[in-house]
């Protein structure tokens, strides 16, 4: 039986990585192997995008850093997640309006 993995990432080198899952304690800070800036775990349901795809590596810069990770639910994935920069924007604007705080508004995959 192997070990879970799950994902990482660097914003700046527009890299995923699949390691292993972190341990509970004494998990090391993980390290991009192309530039040495630190990774970001996301879980282990996410998809990247490609990496030519600037629009997607923008949308999910915002996403994580609104604290947004891709766990699995109960359910098997993690949930709506929106893909474009317009998206983003129109839950942005609706949490703004609304006073709904923004990482909420982001996962709503229909705005009222």
């Amino acid at each position: 039986m192997g070990h879970a993995r799950t994902s990482y990432v660097c914003l700046s080198c527009r890299a995923s990585y699949k390691q292993a899952y972190p341990e509970r304690f004494n998990d090391r800070e993980r390290r991009c192997p192309g530039c040495a800036e630190p990774l970001i775990h996301v879980g282990s349901a996410f998809a990247p995008p490609p990496r030519r795809n600037g629009e997607g590596w923008r949308v999910l810069s915002i996403l994580l850093n609104a604290g947004m990770r891709f766990h699995k639910s109960c359910c098997g994935g993690p949930g709506y997640r929106p893909r474009t920069l317009r998206e983003v924007k129109e839950r942005v604007a609706y949490a703004e309006a609304t006073g709904e705080p923004i990482a909420r508004a982001l996962v709503r995959r229909e705005l009222p």
